[in-house]
């Protein structure tokens, strides 16, 4: 039984997965830089200035975002083509169990973020911040247009390459609970580059996001469904647009 959680495969799948985990996170932020800058021509053409995404209206704004994860798509989907991938995780409806799990899974990653938020600013970090949050306070709106494209897009292009193929990965070269560190910090790690230009501190944000990356990789495991930690990181988005949309406009203290 021990096995399951760790274990140490030979030195060829071991290779294998490292080499291919960073290199799929790598061809899926090319492929959607790549896709998102297509798309952006297209926008360009149409009369929009995509050279300044702040001043975007909402729609072509969340669009470009979705465009973005579609890159990422198509770097699961040829992969899952030509190296079997498909056996590195499963995905099917959620049970009355899974759904159960999903308001667990939501209520930690609450408990779990504000516990390290409010620990952080304790002891005087101050975090940075995401750009689409930066970008969506000066027009709120958008944060009601990306809810759709973050469980359609964000949510299951992230979780199908985090938690799908690399911790499938990792799981099959280190065991269960390497995998799930392991992903985490190959997941914290990409949004640095969202983070950017904040004038908060980055690592500590960075560390949030790869904890959370653990209780998503560990409701994964616990569920064998990949479809419970997509559920739960759109609706652990979805909850956060629905507040800064809330906060920018005043309704929150309302």
């Amino acid at each position: 039984m021990a096995s399951e959680y760790y274990r140490v495969a030979d030195m060829e799948t071991r290779v294998e997965s490292l080499l291919h985990s960073v290199l799929l996170v790598v061809a899926a932020f090319v492929a959607g830089t790549l896709v998102y800058l297509s798309a952006g021509s297209v926008l360009q053409s149409a009369g929009y200035d995509v050279t300044e995404t702040a001043t975007l209206p909402p729609l072509p704004y969340a669009t470009l975002t979705a465009m973005q994860f579609v890159g990422f798509f198509v770097v699961i989907g040829l992969y899952l083509r030509f190296r079997d991938g498909d056996e590195l995780f499963s995905v099917d409806v959620p049970s009355l169990r899974d759904a159960g799990l999903v308001v667990v899974g939501f209520v930690a990653l609450f408990v779990v973020a504000a516990a390290l938020s409010t620990f952080l600013e304790t002891i005087g970090v101050d975090t940075a911040t995401n750009q689409v949050i930066t970008q969506g306070q000066q027009d709120p709106v958008r944060f009601l247009y990306l809810i759709p494209v973050t469980f359609l897009f964000v949510a299951p292009a992230e979780e199908l390459l985090f938690r799908g193929l690399v911790q499938g990965l990792f799981r099959r070269a280190y065991g269960v609970v390497p995998a799930i560190l392991l992903a985490s910090v190959l997941f914290g790690a990409p949004h640095y580059l969202a983070l950017m230009g904040s004038d908060g501190s980055i690592v500590p944000k960075l560390a949030l996001i790869a904890v959370l990356g653990v209780i998503l990789g560990t409701l994964y495991e616990l569920t064998d469904n990949l479809a419970v930690p997509i559920l739960v990181h759109g609706f652990w988005n979805s909850f956060s647009f629905v507040s800064q949309y809330l906060n920018a406009t005043g309704l929150l203290g309302a």
